[in-house]
């Protein structure tokens, strides 16, 4: 192999409204937003399969990952109507390190859960605990404490 692999640099999230998303994690998870940066063009479109892109991104950065929110003005894309079980569905866990406390304060700020936190009681990850939550475009997040 002639490369190595060094890290993630960032997992992108396509949403509605690329401000509203900076906002709602920004207000959520106390994160500073980067610049919002605009892209189109027919190389734009053929890099991404998507004829006539036009599109906003902006990152925030999570410890030492960054995660990149996309707003496709044109052409529009469809809602998020995935579950956890359609392939293709993928989730970013952020990594806390009081679960309940998190839980209660994300709750009072209005996000809403799937359910209540869930302890892990064997394997790998037994004494581990974690719980699902939307955001506003009703793409999954994890809160994870490792055990």
């Amino acid at each position: 192999m002639s490369f190595t692999v060094s890290g993630v640099h960032h997992v992108g999230l396509t949403v509605r409204d690329v401000r509203r998303s900076l906002d709602w994690y920004g207000r959520m998870f106390d994160l500073e937003p980067g610049p919002v940066n605009h892209g189109e063009g027919e190389a734009l479109s053929r890099a991404l399969q998507v004829d006539g892109v036009t599109l906003s991104f902006a990152m925030v950065q999570i410890g030492g990952t960054r995660v990149e929110f996309l707003q496709y003005h044109e052409p529009p894309g469809r809602d998020f109507d995935r579950t956890n079980g359609d392939v293709g569905s993928a989730h970013v866990c952020l990594e806390v390190d009081d679960v309940a406390a998190a839980y209660d304060d994300l709750t009072a700020k209005g996000a809403v859960f799937n359910a209540p936190p869930i302890t892990l009681t064997d394997g790998a990850f037994a004494g581990s605990t974690w719980a699902y939550l939307r955001d506003p475009d009703g793409i999954q997040l994890e809160i994870w404490q490792s055990g």
